[in-house]
Protein backbone atom coordinates (compact mmCIF):
# COMPACT_ATOMS: atom_id res chain seq x y z
CA UNK A 1 0.00 0.00 0.00
CA UNK A 2 1.56 2.88 -0.96
CA UNK A 3 -0.88 5.65 1.17
CA UNK A 4 1.39 8.83 0.28
CA UNK A 5 0.61 7.87 -3.76
CA UNK A 6 -3.10 7.51 -3.20
CA UNK A 7 -3.35 10.71 -1.16
CA UNK A 8 -1.47 12.72 -3.40
CA UNK A 9 -3.80 11.65 -6.13
CA UNK A 10 -6.50 12.63 -4.37
CA UNK A 11 -5.21 15.75 -2.88
CA UNK A 12 -5.11 16.83 -7.04
CA UNK A 13 -8.37 15.11 -7.90
CA UNK A 14 -9.94 17.40 -5.17
CA UNK A 15 -7.70 20.52 -5.94
CA UNK A 16 -9.18 19.94 -9.94
CA UNK A 17 -12.76 20.73 -8.30
CA UNK A 18 -14.15 18.31 -10.20
CA UNK A 19 -15.29 16.35 -6.98
CA UNK A 20 -17.72 19.46 -6.99
CA UNK A 21 -19.38 19.11 -9.76
CA UNK A 22 -23.15 17.88 -9.35
CA UNK A 23 -23.68 15.94 -11.95
CA UNK A 24 -20.79 13.73 -11.68
CA UNK A 25 -21.87 13.38 -7.99
CA UNK A 26 -25.20 12.19 -9.05
CA UNK A 27 -23.90 10.18 -11.65
CA UNK A 28 -21.76 8.24 -9.34
CA UNK A 29 -24.48 7.53 -6.51
CA UNK A 30 -27.04 6.06 -9.58
CA UNK A 31 -24.08 4.15 -10.76
CA UNK A 32 -23.66 2.98 -7.39
CA UNK A 33 -27.44 2.61 -6.63
CA UNK A 34 -27.59 0.02 -9.77
CA UNK A 35 -23.87 -1.64 -8.88
CA UNK A 36 -25.29 -2.70 -5.36
CA UNK A 37 -28.73 -3.64 -6.59
CA UNK A 38 -27.37 -5.67 -9.70
CA UNK A 39 -24.82 -7.85 -6.75
CA UNK A 40 -27.86 -7.89 -4.19
CA UNK A 41 -27.11 -12.05 -4.08
CA UNK A 42 -23.43 -11.07 -3.62
CA UNK A 43 -23.81 -8.87 -0.21
CA UNK A 44 -26.34 -11.41 1.15
CA UNK A 45 -24.07 -14.21 0.76
CA UNK A 46 -21.47 -12.06 2.15
CA UNK A 47 -22.98 -10.90 5.48
CA UNK A 48 -24.22 -14.63 5.98
CA UNK A 49 -20.45 -15.87 5.29
CA UNK A 50 -18.81 -13.07 7.58
CA UNK A 51 -21.87 -14.07 10.66
CA UNK A 52 -24.80 -15.97 9.42
CA UNK A 53 -26.84 -12.58 9.11
CA UNK A 54 -30.18 -13.35 7.64
CA UNK A 55 -31.72 -12.08 3.74
CA UNK A 56 -33.90 -10.09 5.69
CA UNK A 57 -31.51 -8.42 8.20
CA UNK A 58 -29.50 -7.42 5.63
CA UNK A 59 -31.95 -5.86 3.38
CA UNK A 60 -33.25 -3.85 6.37
CA UNK A 61 -30.46 -2.93 8.23
CA UNK A 62 -27.76 -2.60 5.46
CA UNK A 63 -29.13 -2.59 1.73
CA UNK A 64 -32.71 -0.65 1.75
CA UNK A 65 -30.69 1.82 4.24
CA UNK A 66 -28.13 2.52 1.66
CA UNK A 67 -30.28 2.93 -1.14
CA UNK A 68 -32.91 5.36 0.82
CA UNK A 69 -29.48 7.21 1.32
CA UNK A 70 -28.59 7.48 -1.69
CA UNK A 71 -32.27 8.14 -3.01
CA UNK A 72 -32.69 11.33 -0.64
CA UNK A 73 -29.19 12.32 -1.21
CA UNK A 74 -29.52 12.30 -5.25
CA UNK A 75 -33.10 14.00 -4.59
CA UNK A 76 -31.82 17.31 -2.53
CA UNK A 77 -27.89 17.45 -3.49
CA UNK A 78 -28.71 20.14 -5.63
CA UNK A 79 -30.41 22.30 -2.88
CA UNK A 80 -28.23 21.56 0.21
CA UNK A 81 -25.43 22.22 -1.92
CA UNK A 82 -27.03 25.74 -3.04
CA UNK A 83 -25.41 28.69 -0.90
CA UNK A 84 -28.02 29.74 1.86
CA UNK A 85 -28.90 33.29 2.23
CA UNK A 86 -29.53 34.87 5.51
CA UNK A 87 -30.63 37.97 6.93
CA UNK A 88 -27.79 40.55 6.49
CA UNK A 89 -26.74 42.67 9.82
CA UNK A 90 -27.96 46.29 9.74
CA UNK A 91 -24.21 47.02 11.15
CA UNK A 92 -23.10 45.85 7.63
CA UNK A 93 -25.35 47.91 5.23
CA UNK A 94 -25.40 47.42 2.54
CA UNK A 95 -24.37 43.80 2.35
CA UNK A 96 -26.04 40.46 1.29
CA UNK A 97 -25.01 37.68 3.41
CA UNK A 98 -24.56 33.49 2.54
CA UNK A 99 -23.21 30.38 3.72
CA UNK A 100 -21.71 28.35 1.70
CA UNK A 101 -20.62 24.49 2.11
CA UNK A 102 -17.60 23.98 1.43
CA UNK A 103 -15.84 20.52 1.45
CA UNK A 104 -13.13 19.54 3.89
CA UNK A 105 -10.82 17.91 1.42
CA UNK A 106 -9.49 14.48 2.05
CA UNK A 107 -11.91 12.24 4.60
CA UNK A 108 -11.29 8.87 6.17
CA UNK A 109 -13.74 6.91 6.89
CA UNK A 110 -13.01 3.81 9.66
CA UNK A 111 -16.14 1.07 9.14
CA UNK A 112 -17.49 -0.70 12.16
CA UNK A 113 -18.07 -4.99 11.76
CA UNK A 114 -21.44 -5.25 12.95
CA UNK A 115 -22.96 -3.58 10.10
CA UNK A 116 -20.24 -3.54 7.50
CA UNK A 117 -21.73 -2.68 4.56
CA UNK A 118 -24.03 -0.01 5.55
CA UNK A 119 -22.07 1.73 8.16
CA UNK A 120 -19.30 2.02 5.33
CA UNK A 121 -21.27 3.43 2.62
CA UNK A 122 -23.74 5.42 4.67
CA UNK A 123 -20.98 8.15 5.84
CA UNK A 124 -19.17 7.71 2.83
CA UNK A 125 -22.21 9.11 0.47
CA UNK A 126 -22.48 11.67 2.54
CA UNK A 127 -18.78 12.56 1.91
CA UNK A 128 -18.71 12.26 -1.88
CA UNK A 129 -21.95 14.49 -1.36
CA UNK A 130 -20.59 17.25 0.17
CA UNK A 131 -17.56 17.03 -2.25
CA UNK A 132 -14.98 15.33 -0.58
CA UNK A 133 -12.36 12.42 -1.31
CA UNK A 134 -12.52 9.20 0.56
CA UNK A 135 -10.54 6.81 2.18
CA UNK A 136 -12.48 3.62 3.16
CA UNK A 137 -11.20 1.32 5.74
CA UNK A 138 -13.58 -1.49 6.77
CA UNK A 139 -13.23 -3.88 9.31
CA UNK A 140 -10.96 -6.99 9.08
CA UNK A 141 -13.73 -9.01 11.07
CA UNK A 142 -16.03 -9.35 8.13
CA UNK A 143 -13.47 -10.27 5.40
CA UNK A 144 -16.18 -11.75 2.93
CA UNK A 145 -17.85 -8.10 2.81
CA UNK A 146 -14.71 -6.35 3.10
CA UNK A 147 -13.93 -7.84 -0.17
CA UNK A 148 -17.35 -6.92 -1.57
CA UNK A 149 -16.78 -3.32 -0.74
CA UNK A 150 -13.39 -3.32 -2.69
CA UNK A 151 -15.52 -4.76 -5.80
CA UNK A 152 -18.15 -2.77 -5.53
CA UNK A 153 -16.25 0.99 -4.95
CA UNK A 154 -13.40 0.13 -7.68
CA UNK A 155 -16.49 -0.75 -10.21
CA UNK A 156 -18.26 2.83 -9.87
CA UNK A 157 -15.47 4.99 -8.37
CA UNK A 158 -12.15 6.00 -9.71
CA UNK A 159 -9.61 5.58 -7.05
CA UNK A 160 -8.46 9.17 -6.58
CA UNK A 161 -12.21 9.81 -5.86
CA UNK A 162 -12.83 6.55 -3.28
CA UNK A 163 -10.29 4.33 -2.35
CA UNK A 164 -11.25 1.38 0.05
CA UNK A 165 -7.68 -0.12 2.41
CA UNK A 166 -7.82 -3.74 3.87
CA UNK A 167 -6.51 -4.46 6.19
CA UNK A 168 -6.27 -4.35 10.67
CA UNK A 169 -4.75 -2.72 13.33
CA UNK A 170 -1.23 -1.75 11.99
CA UNK A 171 -2.90 -0.65 8.37
CA UNK A 172 -5.24 1.39 10.53
CA UNK A 173 -2.90 2.93 12.69
CA UNK A 174 -0.78 4.04 8.91
CA UNK A 175 -4.10 5.63 7.81
CA UNK A 176 -4.33 7.57 11.29
CA UNK A 177 -0.48 8.56 11.33
CA UNK A 178 -1.46 10.10 7.95
CA UNK A 179 -2.92 14.39 7.84
CA UNK A 180 -6.80 14.38 7.36
CA UNK A 181 -9.03 17.10 6.83
CA UNK A 182 -11.79 14.66 8.07
CA UNK A 183 -11.95 11.89 10.06
CA UNK A 184 -15.25 9.36 10.73
CA UNK A 185 -14.78 6.47 12.67
CA UNK A 186 -17.86 4.19 13.93
CA UNK A 187 -16.69 1.56 16.65
CA UNK A 188 -16.45 1.16 20.42
CA UNK A 189 -15.63 3.85 22.99
CA UNK A 190 -11.89 2.26 23.50
CA UNK A 191 -10.65 2.59 19.87
CA UNK A 192 -12.36 6.46 19.46
CA UNK A 193 -10.23 7.74 21.90
CA UNK A 194 -7.29 6.36 19.87
CA UNK A 195 -8.84 8.27 16.97
CA UNK A 196 -9.51 11.48 19.06
CA UNK A 197 -5.83 11.40 19.79
CA UNK A 198 -4.83 10.81 16.43
CA UNK A 199 -7.11 13.53 14.91
CA UNK A 200 -6.01 16.07 17.67
CA UNK A 201 -2.59 16.07 16.70
CA UNK A 202 -3.03 18.20 13.15
CA UNK A 203 -6.78 19.24 15.23
CA UNK A 204 -8.49 17.29 12.68
CA UNK A 205 -12.27 17.32 12.92
CA UNK A 206 -13.71 14.54 13.68
CA UNK A 207 -17.26 12.24 14.10
CA UNK A 208 -16.91 9.84 16.14
CA UNK A 209 -20.18 7.06 16.14
CA UNK A 210 -19.67 4.93 19.16
CA UNK A 211 -21.96 3.21 22.03
CA UNK A 212 -23.05 2.81 26.13
CA UNK A 213 -24.97 1.04 27.76
CA UNK A 214 -28.22 1.93 26.74
CA UNK A 215 -31.38 1.88 29.02
CA UNK A 216 -35.00 1.06 28.38
CA UNK A 217 -37.66 1.93 30.89
CA UNK A 218 -40.82 0.26 31.12
CA UNK A 219 -43.61 1.57 33.06
CA UNK A 220 -47.11 -0.08 34.19
CA UNK A 221 -49.40 1.61 31.30
CA UNK A 222 -48.53 -0.90 28.74
CA UNK A 223 -49.49 -4.06 27.53
CA UNK A 224 -46.30 -6.48 28.09
CA UNK A 225 -47.07 -8.53 25.41
CA UNK A 226 -46.26 -5.57 22.64
CA UNK A 227 -43.67 -4.03 25.07
CA UNK A 228 -41.88 -8.09 24.40
CA UNK A 229 -42.39 -8.33 20.74
CA UNK A 230 -40.70 -5.07 20.19
CA UNK A 231 -38.16 -5.10 23.04
CA UNK A 232 -37.40 -9.15 21.59
CA UNK A 233 -37.08 -7.61 17.84
CA UNK A 234 -34.68 -4.43 18.85
CA UNK A 235 -32.35 -6.44 21.25
CA UNK A 236 -32.05 -9.84 19.32
CA UNK A 237 -31.86 -8.44 15.67
CA UNK A 238 -27.90 -9.21 14.46
CA UNK A 239 -27.67 -11.11 17.66
CA UNK A 240 -27.46 -8.10 19.95
CA UNK A 241 -24.83 -6.58 18.20
CA UNK A 242 -26.29 -3.08 17.17
CA UNK A 243 -24.68 0.15 19.33
CA UNK A 244 -28.25 1.57 19.85
CA UNK A 245 -29.81 -2.05 20.98
CA UNK A 246 -31.18 -1.44 24.82
CA UNK A 247 -28.35 -2.84 26.67
CA UNK A 248 -30.44 -3.38 29.95
CA UNK A 249 -33.96 -2.88 31.14
CA UNK A 250 -35.45 -0.85 34.06
CA UNK A 251 -39.07 -2.38 34.45
CA UNK A 252 -41.84 -1.54 37.00
CA UNK A 253 -42.24 -3.72 40.08
CA UNK A 254 -45.48 -4.23 39.49
CA UNK A 255 -45.71 -5.64 35.37
CA UNK A 256 -41.66 -7.17 36.11
CA UNK A 257 -42.89 -10.68 36.76
CA UNK A 258 -45.31 -10.52 33.60
CA UNK A 259 -42.60 -8.76 30.81
CA UNK A 260 -40.07 -11.69 31.70
CA UNK A 261 -43.07 -14.29 30.98
CA UNK A 262 -44.23 -12.67 27.54
CA UNK A 263 -40.33 -11.80 26.91
CA UNK A 264 -39.61 -15.81 27.16
CA UNK A 265 -42.82 -16.72 24.76
CA UNK A 266 -41.69 -13.79 22.07
CA UNK A 267 -38.13 -14.95 21.93
CA UNK A 268 -39.74 -18.69 20.88
CA UNK A 269 -41.86 -17.38 18.61
CA UNK A 270 -38.97 -15.20 16.39
CA UNK A 271 -36.71 -17.93 16.72
CA UNK A 272 -38.15 -20.77 17.84
CA UNK A 273 -37.12 -23.68 20.70
CA UNK A 274 -33.98 -23.95 19.34
CA UNK A 275 -32.57 -20.00 17.70
CA UNK A 276 -28.95 -22.35 16.47
CA UNK A 277 -31.24 -23.38 13.61
CA UNK A 278 -33.33 -20.52 12.91
CA UNK A 279 -32.49 -19.01 9.59
CA UNK A 280 -33.49 -15.78 11.29
CA UNK A 281 -30.60 -15.68 14.22
CA UNK A 282 -27.18 -14.54 13.50
CA UNK A 283 -23.94 -15.47 14.84
CA UNK A 284 -21.19 -13.43 17.41
CA UNK A 285 -18.56 -12.14 15.08
CA UNK A 286 -15.85 -14.22 16.15
CA UNK A 287 -14.86 -16.29 18.97
CA UNK A 288 -13.17 -13.43 21.24
CA UNK A 289 -16.03 -11.38 21.58
CA UNK A 290 -18.54 -14.95 22.27
CA UNK A 291 -15.94 -15.55 25.25
CA UNK A 292 -15.95 -11.98 26.26
CA UNK A 293 -20.19 -12.43 26.39
CA UNK A 294 -19.86 -15.79 27.78
CA UNK A 295 -18.16 -14.37 30.81
CA UNK A 296 -20.63 -12.08 31.68
CA UNK A 297 -22.76 -14.83 32.12
CA UNK A 298 -20.53 -15.69 35.10
CA UNK A 299 -22.52 -16.03 38.29
CA UNK A 300 -25.13 -14.44 37.04
CA UNK A 301 -28.74 -15.28 37.34
CA UNK A 302 -30.08 -16.67 34.10
CA UNK A 303 -33.43 -17.06 33.35
CA UNK A 304 -33.96 -18.26 29.84
CA UNK A 305 -31.25 -19.24 26.93
CA UNK A 306 -27.32 -18.70 28.02
CA UNK A 307 -26.70 -21.83 25.83
CA UNK A 308 -23.28 -21.61 24.01
CA UNK A 309 -21.59 -22.93 20.99
CA UNK A 310 -17.99 -21.97 20.01
CA UNK A 311 -17.58 -23.99 17.45
CA UNK A 312 -20.22 -21.90 15.89
CA UNK A 313 -19.77 -18.60 17.43
CA UNK A 314 -23.54 -19.37 18.85
CA UNK A 315 -24.90 -17.54 22.16
CA UNK A 316 -28.31 -17.87 22.12
CA UNK A 317 -30.71 -15.65 23.33
CA UNK A 318 -30.47 -14.93 26.99
CA UNK A 319 -32.36 -13.20 29.79
CA UNK A 320 -30.67 -12.34 32.95
CA UNK A 321 -33.07 -11.01 36.09
CA UNK A 322 -31.88 -8.84 38.67
CA UNK A 323 -28.25 -8.95 38.16
CA UNK A 324 -25.93 -6.61 40.45
CA UNK A 325 -25.34 -3.46 39.51
CA UNK A 326 -21.65 -4.05 40.02
CA UNK A 327 -21.42 -7.38 38.11
CA UNK A 328 -19.33 -7.67 35.25
CA UNK A 329 -22.24 -7.85 32.88
CA UNK A 330 -23.72 -4.56 34.55
CA UNK A 331 -20.01 -2.41 34.18
CA UNK A 332 -19.75 -2.16 30.10
CA UNK A 333 -21.62 -2.51 27.06
CA UNK A 334 -22.80 -6.29 26.38
CA UNK A 335 -22.89 -5.52 22.70
CA UNK A 336 -24.50 -9.20 22.09
CA UNK A 337 -27.97 -11.12 22.75
CA UNK A 338 -27.70 -10.64 27.01
CA UNK A 339 -30.94 -8.69 28.20
CA UNK A 340 -30.39 -7.88 31.99
CA UNK A 341 -33.48 -7.06 33.42
CA UNK A 342 -33.93 -4.78 36.57
CA UNK A 343 -36.47 -3.29 38.65
CA UNK A 344 -37.60 0.00 39.96
CA UNK A 345 -40.78 1.59 42.19
CA UNK A 346 -40.02 5.01 41.94
CA UNK A 347 -38.14 7.59 39.91
CA UNK A 348 -34.84 7.58 42.21
CA UNK A 349 -34.57 4.30 41.46
CA UNK A 350 -34.09 4.70 37.49
CA UNK A 351 -31.86 8.04 38.46
CA UNK A 352 -29.56 5.38 40.54
CA UNK A 353 -28.84 3.24 38.24
CA UNK A 354 -29.03 5.67 34.79
CA UNK A 355 -27.13 8.15 35.85
CA UNK A 356 -24.58 5.21 37.08
CA UNK A 357 -23.01 5.28 33.60
CA UNK A 358 -21.57 7.56 30.82
CA UNK A 359 -24.48 9.25 28.41
CA UNK A 360 -25.57 6.41 26.16
CA UNK A 361 -26.36 6.58 22.55
CA UNK A 362 -29.77 4.76 22.59
CA UNK A 363 -32.49 5.40 25.15
CA UNK A 364 -36.00 4.21 25.13
CA UNK A 365 -39.54 4.61 26.89
CA UNK A 366 -42.36 2.28 27.18
CA UNK A 367 -45.29 4.12 28.40
CA UNK A 368 -48.47 6.13 27.52
CA UNK A 369 -48.17 8.23 30.55
CA UNK A 370 -47.13 11.47 28.74
CA UNK A 371 -45.76 13.27 31.54
CA UNK A 372 -43.72 10.22 32.54
CA UNK A 373 -41.91 9.69 29.32
CA UNK A 374 -41.58 13.78 28.89
CA UNK A 375 -39.57 14.06 32.14
CA UNK A 376 -37.85 10.89 31.27
CA UNK A 377 -36.52 12.62 27.74
CA UNK A 378 -36.00 16.22 29.68
CA UNK A 379 -34.33 14.68 32.49
CA UNK A 380 -31.14 12.39 30.84
CA UNK A 381 -28.75 13.21 28.00
CA UNK A 382 -28.34 10.27 25.28
CA UNK A 383 -27.85 10.42 21.84
CA UNK A 384 -31.38 9.82 20.55
CA UNK A 385 -34.19 7.05 21.23
CA UNK A 386 -37.75 6.31 20.98
CA UNK A 387 -40.99 6.44 22.60
CA UNK A 388 -43.08 2.59 22.95
CA UNK A 389 -40.16 0.87 20.44
CA UNK A 390 -36.35 0.60 20.28
CA UNK A 391 -34.16 1.31 17.26
CA UNK A 392 -36.28 2.76 14.75
CA UNK A 393 -35.35 6.55 15.21
CA UNK A 394 -32.10 5.43 13.11
CA UNK A 395 -34.46 4.60 9.55
CA UNK A 396 -35.58 8.61 9.23
CA UNK A 397 -32.97 10.52 7.24
CA UNK A 398 -34.53 13.34 8.69
CA UNK A 399 -33.41 13.02 12.24
CA UNK A 400 -29.39 13.14 13.18
CA UNK A 401 -28.06 10.44 15.01
CA UNK A 402 -25.19 10.68 16.50
CA UNK A 403 -24.08 10.31 20.15
CA UNK A 404 -23.11 12.82 23.05
CA UNK A 405 -20.21 12.82 25.47
CA UNK A 406 -18.69 9.07 26.07
CA UNK A 407 -21.16 7.38 23.02
CA UNK A 408 -20.18 10.01 19.80
CA UNK A 409 -19.38 13.33 18.42
CA UNK A 410 -20.67 14.62 15.82
CA UNK A 411 -24.49 13.60 14.07
CA UNK A 412 -24.96 12.14 10.39
CA UNK A 413 -28.03 10.96 7.78
CA UNK A 414 -29.67 12.99 4.63
CA UNK A 415 -28.72 16.31 5.30
CA UNK A 416 -27.30 15.92 8.23
CA UNK A 417 -24.46 13.86 6.87
CA UNK A 418 -24.03 16.37 4.28
CA UNK A 419 -23.57 18.80 6.17
CA UNK A 420 -21.12 17.03 8.59
CA UNK A 421 -18.89 16.69 5.80
CA UNK A 422 -18.97 20.40 4.89
CA UNK A 423 -17.43 23.52 6.11
CA UNK A 424 -20.16 25.98 6.86
CA UNK A 425 -18.26 29.31 5.35
CA UNK A 426 -19.68 32.84 5.90
CA UNK A 427 -19.60 35.40 3.10
CA UNK A 428 -20.70 39.11 3.30
CA UNK A 429 -20.87 40.20 -0.18
CA UNK A 430 -20.60 44.51 0.62
CA UNK A 431 -22.55 47.26 -1.25
CA UNK A 432 -20.25 50.10 -3.25
CA UNK A 433 -23.20 52.58 -3.65
CA UNK A 434 -23.23 53.69 0.11
CA UNK A 435 -20.00 53.74 2.50
CA UNK A 436 -21.01 54.86 5.85
CA UNK A 437 -17.91 57.19 7.51
CA UNK A 438 -18.91 55.85 11.36
CA UNK A 439 -16.24 53.23 11.32
CA UNK A 440 -13.17 55.02 10.14
CA UNK A 441 -10.54 56.53 12.24
CA UNK A 442 -10.19 59.30 13.79
CA UNK A 443 -13.32 58.47 16.16
CA UNK A 444 -13.38 61.53 17.77
CA UNK A 445 -17.66 62.21 18.50
CA UNK A 446 -18.27 59.21 17.39
CA UNK A 447 -19.04 56.85 20.21
CA UNK A 448 -22.63 57.75 21.28
CA UNK A 449 -23.57 57.13 17.38
CA UNK A 450 -21.88 53.86 17.48
CA UNK A 451 -23.67 52.88 20.98
CA UNK A 452 -27.15 53.80 18.81
CA UNK A 453 -25.93 51.57 15.84
CA UNK A 454 -25.56 48.38 18.05
CA UNK A 455 -28.51 48.91 19.86
CA UNK A 456 -30.78 49.40 16.72
CA UNK A 457 -29.24 46.46 14.78
CA UNK A 458 -26.91 44.63 17.13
Amino acid sequence: MNLKLILESQKQYFQSQSTRDIGMIKKRLSSLRVEILNREDEIYDALYKDFKKSKFETYFGEIGIIISEIDATIKHISSWSKPKKVKASGLNFPSRDYIYSDPYGSVLVIAPWNYPFQLALAPVIAAIAAGNTVVLKPSEHTAYTSKLLVSIITNVFKPEHIKVIEGGIPETTILLNERWDYIFFTGSVAVGKIVAKAAATYLTPITLELGGKNPCIVDNTMSTQLIAKRLVWGKFVNAGQTCIAPDYLLVHSSVKKRLISDLKKEIISAYGENPQVSPDYPRIINTKNLSRLTSMLENSNVIFGGKSDPEDCYLEPTLVEDPSINSKLMEEEIFGPILPILSYTNEADISSVVNKYEKPLGFYVFSTNKSFYKKMIETYSFGGGTINDTMIHFGNTNLPFGGVGESGVGAYHGQLGFDTFSHKKAIVIKGNWLDIPLRYAPYTNKLNNLKKLFKLFG
